[in-house]
This record gives C-alpha cells, sequence and structure tokens, in this order.
C-alpha cells in the first residue's frame, strides 16, 4: 500500500474544502474612473437631502415645526428608497413603450446577473446608452433623484400636511408623476427624449415637477393659520444657511454625475454648476438690496438655490459665459416670483418650492434650448429654434402631468387619511401632536 506525500495529500485536502468562486459575468469592462465618480456623485445627491434640505426646510419653519419638517425629509429618504426598488425604478427605466417603463425590474430583478459588467441604458432599443458603469451604480444614482425630488415638495405645505398623509401621497407620487416624467425625459424610449429634449439633470423630471406639485400641494390645503396676521419668520437661519450651503455643495455632483463618466463633460458641468450659482446669488441679493433696502442672509440662500435650480438642465450642455448669464437671469424672475408675484396671487407656498424650483427650472430649461453648445452633447442639443421648441414642449407636459398627477394623488390619499392637521394641532405645532417631540 502506497502512501501519498504529505505536500500530496495536502493539496488534494485543499481542493476538496475549496468552495468554487462563481465565474465572472461575460460582458462589456467596468471603469474603475467612471464607477468612482458616479459613486461620489449618488454620495452628493443623497447629502442634499439629508441633511441638506432637511436642515434648510427646517431652518425656515418655525420652532415648534422643525422635527416634523426635518423628519419628512428623513422619511422619504426611506419610503422612496423601498418604492423605487420595488417599482420605480422598472417604471421609469427599463424601455416599456414612449410613456412609461415596464415590469421586468421589480425588485430590481435580474441585476445580479451582469453585476460586474458595465450597464446600457434601453439595451435592445433603437438608441442605447452604452456606460462604464455597474447597473447597480446607476440604479443608486437615480434613486438619490427619486428620493430628493418629493422632499422639495414637502416646503411647499410646511406646517400642516398630516404624517400619515405625507406617506400615502408620496407614494403614489412617485409613482404616478416621478417615474412617468422620468421615463419620458430619460429613458431612451421616453417620447420627450427621442425627440430631443436637452435636460442633463432634471430640469423637468426634479425641478418643474416638484414645484408645480409643490403649487398644486399649497393650494389643495390651504393657507396656513396665521397668514398675514402673525410672525411666520424662519426659526432659525444658521440651520437654513447650512442646508443650503450643503445643498450648493452636493449639486455639484447632482449635476455632473449626469455625465456617467469621469470625463471633460462632467468637468464643464461642474464648472457650470458653481458659476450659476454665484450669479444667482448675487443677482438676487442686489434686486432685493435695490428693493427693499438690504441684502438678507436668506435671500442670498435663496439665490443660490434658484441658480442651481436653472443650471440642472444645463450643466451639461452650456458654456461657462452662458452659465453664468442662466444664474443672474434666474435669480432676478425667482426673486420676483417669489416676493412679488406670491402675494399677489395669495397662494400659499410656505417655502417657495414653486417660486425657486417650478420657475427656476422654466427659466433653465428655456435658456438650455438658447444657449446648448453642441459639441458638449456631440451634436445631439443644439442651441437655436428647434430645441427651444422641443425644451418648450417638455416644460408644458411636464408641468401638466405633474399639476394632473399631483391633483388625483392627493384625492386618492384624502379617501383614507385626512390632508390636513386640525386647527388646534396646527397652532400647538407638529412637533409635539404628530411626532411627540419637541426642541427646547
Amino acid at each position: 500500500m502506497s502512501v501519498l506525500p504529505a505536500a500530496r495529500r495536502f493539496a488534494l485536502l485543499a481542493a476538496a474544502l475549496a468552495v468554487p468562486t462563481p465565474a465572472l459575468a461575460a460582458g462589456p469592462a467596468v471603469s474603475p474612473g467612471d464607477t468612482a465618480w458616479v459613486l461620489v456623485s449618488t454620495a452628493l445627491v443623497l447629502l442634499m437631502t439629508i441633511p441638506g434640505l432637511a436642515l434648510f426646510y427646517g431652518g425656515m419653519v418655525r420652532k415648534k415645526n422643525i422635527l416634523a419638517t426635518m423628519m419628512q425629509s428623513f422619511a422619504l429618504c426611506a419610503l422612496v428608497s423601498v418604492v423605487w426598488m420595488l417599482v420605480g425604478y422598472s417604471l421609469a427605466f427599463t424601455n416599456g413603450n414612449s410613456w412609461i417603463g415596464g415590469l421586468s425590474r421589480l425588485f430590481l430583478n435580474g441585476i445580479g446577473a451582469h453585476w460586474n459588467t458595465a450597464f446600457t441604458l434601453g439595451a435592445g432599443s433603437a438608441a442605447p446608452q452604452p456606460t462604464a458603469i455597474p447597473e447597480s451604480v446607476f440604479v443608486m444614482f437615480q434613486l438619490a433623484f427619486a428620493v430628493i425630488t418629493p422632499a422639495v415638495v414637502t416646503g411647499a405645505f410646511a406646517d400642516r400636511m398630516r404624517f400619515s398623509a405625507l406617506l400615502i401621497f408620496m407614494t403614489v407620487w412617485s409613482l404616478l408623476v416621478y417615474a412617468p416624467i422620468a421615463h419620458w425625459v430619460w429613458a431612451p424610449t421616453g417620447w420627450l427624449a427621442r425627440m430631443g429634449v436637452a435636460d442633463f439633470a432634471g430640469g423637468t423630471v426634479v425641478e418643474i415637477n416638484a414645484g408645480v406639485a409643490g403649487l398644486i400641494c399649497a393650494l389643495v390645503l390651504g393657507r396656513r393659520i396665521g397668514l398675514g396676521t402673525e410672525n411666520l419668520a424662519p426659526w432659525n437661519l444658521v440651520y437654513a444657511v447650512t442646508g443650503g450651503a450643503l445643498l450648493w455643495v452636493g449639486w455639484l455632483g447632482f449635476n455632473s454625475g449626469g455625465a456617467m463618466a469621469a470625463d471633460g463633460r462632467a468637468g464643464m458641468a461642474v464648472l457650470a454648476t458653481q458659476l450659476a450659482a454665484a450669479g444667482a446669488t448675487l443677482s438676487w441679493s442686489a434686486a432685493e438690496w435695490a428693493l427693499r433696502g438690504k441684502p438678507s442672509v436668506l435671500g442670498a440662500v435663496s439665490g443660490a438655490v434658484a441658480g442651481l435650480v436653472a443650471i440642472t438642465p444645463a450643466a451639461g450642455f452650456v458654456l461657462p459665459g452662458p452659465a453664468l448669464l442662466i444664474g443672474l437671469i434666474a435669480g432676478v424672475v425667482c426673486f420676483v416670483a417669489a416676493t412679488e408675484i406670491k402675494p399677489r396671487l395669495g397662494y400659499d407656498d410656505s417655502l417657495d418650492a414653486f417660486g425657486v424650483h417650478g420657475i427656476g427650472g422654466i427659466v433653465g430649461m428655456l435658456l438650455t434650448g438658447v444657449f446648448a453648445f453642441g459639441p458638449l452633447s456631440g451634436g445631439a442639443a443644439v442651441g437655436g429654434a428647434h430645441l427651444l421648441g422641443v425644451q418648450a414642449i417638455a416644460v408644458a407636459a411636464s408641468f401638466a402631468w405633474s399639476a394632473t398627477g399631483t391633483w388625483i394623488a392627493l384625492r386618492l390619499t384624502a379617501l383614507v387619511v385626512p390632508l390636513r392637521v386640525g386647527s388646534d394641532a396646527e397652532r400647538e405645532g407638529l412637533d409635539v401632536v404628530l411626532h411627540g417631540e419637541q426642541v427646547f
């Protein structure tokens, strides 16, 4: 009887105990640099909601409502993440038809099949868009957009919506309103995408959509108790400025991540975003200084956000000069909308979701049609009469769908729970009434 050498016996034992390594899925290679940049951009976009928007909105309400306001952003970050995984992503980004995606990616079904290969958006369609990042990274980047959009809407009905109504309404709204518009604009099979719309980072999908939804919410829920007769001044502008600063920094990733690559277009988007924000900060402050006698801190922060909103659709399509001009125009237009037009019309958009995001998004979309520099998009978007017409159609369609869908979502929610807290609860404050907590 022969005895195997010790080394041979050890090798056989190791082979028997070894766990086989699954073969990597075949497919195009992932770019580490592009993947890293989009992951960083994703983190920056998520930072815009928590803590950015939570602090920004929280600082602009009264002390008795600050926790409830911040909770809205925090809760929506969790809620919409799950909704996006279950249904939203599939409706927004699978091929489907011109109006809505299909159901092939429910529960992110199939994402494990090619987890380590480069993702192609619209694979199998007439106009596929290859990337050098995994689909998981694309899903997460778009999830961060799906989170912040409904969070922006909450600014319009601050101080008065029930928390239970918020959760129901935003679930319905994310699927009925957000997902279809995202499909129209960003999926290769969407009807606006096929028309040639130029919306780099969400002038329609995020900004006009959120602003119009906020306007409808403000109209349906009605004005706050005490508006015009009581002091509704912001409780903590330090919070608001801190949140606004986080929004500014986060927006650099928000706008440049849409390039899906660490390349020159992403670099240009960062530069355009910075210049537009700077221009709008100065123009809003100048307008306020001229008309009100003093440039306010809240005005400067609001101006920055207006510029960031307006450059959102244009960031990957325009050069630095037009980017600065877009910011300068947006600062003045949004200042007038929020401080002059809103009071005259009498609607109570508490934190100016429509005046800044809705109006700023419209300004940015239309000016993209004027200033788009063809080489940045490989000739796909060239400023002129044709592109301006396409942009105007996209603005009108987004406005109409968001307004109609938001109204329907509110009415469906109202069948389940009342939308608004009672008058006594509103006077006492949402922190104590809805969450049993308060800031001292």
